[in-house]
């Protein structure tokens, strides 16, 4: 490239999503808001409050490193503790975090200008070592990272400066920034990540960041409480919560009660027969969102029956996706057509490239139960049932999935349903053993950032952490790496669309739909951004009182 590239300057003036002027509170009679009908945001709050308490609907967190971290409960809580080096918005966009620059000086060196005057919980400030450290411990064996891919074509990581960090790299990468402002480029302090060692980010070892609010108890099995954090570097989001309480609570009924008697404060992935009943309830409101979420049925390994294509096909064909999203999902989703849901390049500059390609690809198909079965005839026999797994406690994936076995049974495909902890489950998506003896995962799944390519090489080429059947197809592989090196976005985004012409009919997956973001909050606080931006900000930072 003949001239620096600022980053942030091209990726904060394009929004991911759209922002729509209506109303995202449900009506008079109850019913919620229609697809139509999404924001990004609620009012902003202005008055301090003691303490909000927020339900996580997934249960405990098995750790807040965010190294670590790729799930929705520790996600929600982290967010809000570890800031990023570039900052996620409600519209997902980025915006500067801390570093208020990053700049590619050419192809191969990517700069960092750090925020001065940023200080840890501790009052220690912010140095470039700290973020070096946090960026090398990514790559570190010993850390047991999810995020590593992300460093595959960085060279060197060094300060050049009191306040700059500039990353090395085999070619331009246009997923590295990008990265940038999700939990792997989140800053950790050096010196306390290396005394806690492997007990980093738990209730035992804690963690020490620079996030609008500090870890203050973790009391296992009951809640987490996050204290404000008087000292934050940026002023113009210092926090009106003096506490945010993170209760765990998996069942759907008690959540309910909770939201409905001003118990609990608020949630997001507010289930849909919660929905309900809050839709009606007089001490707030429901909201949707935009999001990037997509539900997939996936073979658990490759020696599986499941993993057979023909027989997903099949499964596929059976499943009447309309009812699925109307009974299931209230209507609050859109037919999926591939891996990745198209909102995820709204913002990008060629995201008209990505519509046309995305719909090129052919419709996902009515129910056809007699071409079902003659699938199910060419595929691998079936010895017993296929167990297919879902977090215990989750009615939507239990009713999904149901859903899914009733449709199955149809054509002599028999499932059998097994309800897994939501620590289990966490686990199974990154450790292989605890996905043994399961043939099928129901996920709930979603992209992080603006970028598909790079979450889409995570579940179809062969390093990919979510490859779990060993698929391989060198033309995606080569496809993808196109996408994610090009610094013209017309010709990234062309690879990108030819890769998933190939992966979508070939990849071992039934795409099912794309799901809003729901959540519900008590009229008594207001400002929580209402997209699933919320995973990757600090949000709670934006709620206030509201005097109601």
């Amino acid at each position: 490239m003949a001239a620096k590239k600022s980053v942030l300057a091209l990726l904060t003036s394009a929004g991911l999503l759209a922002t729509t002027a209506c109303t995202s509170s449900s009506n008079g009679n109850g019913t919620l808001p229609r697809p139509g009908r999404l924001t990004t945001t609620t009012a902003p709050g202005t008055a301090e409050v003691d303490r909000i308490t927020w339900a996580l609907p997934y249960g405990e967190p098995t750790t807040l490193d965010p190294a670590k971290i790729g799930d929705y409960s520790p996600q929600t809580v982290e967010a809000n503790l570890c800031d990023t080096l570039t900052r996620m918005n409600a519209d997902f966009s980025l915006s500067p975090g801390l570093a208020q620059q990053v700049t590619w000086a050419d192809d191969h060196t990517l700069v960092l200008d750090l925020r001065p005057g940023v200080t840890f919980w501790d009052g220690s400030p912010m140095t470039p070592e700290d973020v070096i450290h946090s960026l090398e411990r990514q790559r570190d064996p010993r850390t047991q990272a999810l995020y590593g891919n992300y460093l595959a074509a960085v060279t060197s990581i060094k300060a050049t400066g009191p306040h700059q960090v500039t990353l090395g790299t085999q070619g331009y990468d246009q997923t590295l920034p990008k990265a940038l402002a999700t939990s792997f480029g989140a800053v950790s302090q050096k010196a306390y990540t290396e005394k806690a060692g492997p007990a980093y980010g738990t209730a035992r070892g804690g963690l020490m960041c620079t996030g609008p609010f500090k870890l203050g108890t973790w009391k296992s099995g009951n809640g987490i409480t996050l204290e404000r954090n008087d000292a934050y570097w940026d002023t113009g989001l210092k926090p009106k919560a003096k506490q945010v309480e993170f209760r765990f609570i998996t069942n759907n009924n008690t959540l309910t009660s909770a939201l409905l008697s001003g118990e609990v404060d608020g949630t997001y992935e507010l289930p849909p027969s919660s929905a309900t009943a809050l839709g009606k309830a007089g001490n707030g409101a429901v909201h949707l969102g935009p999001s990037t979420q997509n539900v997939l049925l996936i073979p658990a390994n490759a020696e599986s029956p499941a993993a057979d294509r023909t027989l997903l096909d099949a499964l596929s064909l059976v499943i009447d996706r309309d009812a699925l999203i109307r009974n299931v999902f209230g209507g609050d989703a859109i037919i999926l057509k591939s891996l990745v849901p198209p909102l995820t390049w709204r913002g990008d500059k060629a995201a008209a490239r990505f519509d046309a390609a995305y719909a090129a690809l052919p419709d996902a198909p009515k129910p056809d139960a007699e071409k079902a079965k003659k699938l199910v005839a060419r595929a691998r026999p079936l010895s017993h049932p296929l167990v297919a797994a879902i977090p215990a406690g989750d009615q939507r994936g239990l009713q999904a999935l149901t859903f899914v076995q009733a449709a199955a049974k149809e054509i002599g495909v028999d499932i059998e349903i097994k309800q897994l902890q939501p620590t289990e489950m966490s686990s199974l998506f990154y450790d292989p053993s605890v996905r043994k003896g399961l043939d099928l995962i129901l996920t709930f799944g979603y992209v992080t950032m603006p970028d598909p390519a790079s979450y889409v090489a995570e579940s179809v080429t062969p390093r990919g952490l979510f490859n779990w059947t060993g698929y391989d197809n060198p033309e995606v592989t080569r496809l993808l790496d196109q996408a994610r090196t090009s610094s013209d976005p017309a010709a990234s985004a062309s690879a990108y669309a030819e890769a998933q012409a190939l992966f979508t009919p070939t990849t071992p997956a039934v795409f099912l739909a794309g799901t809003h973001e729901r959540m519900f909050m008590n009229k008594r606080i207001s400002g929580a951004p209402t997209s699933f931006a919320y995973m990757g900000m600090p949000w709670a930072a934006h709620l206030g009182g509201t005097a109601k």
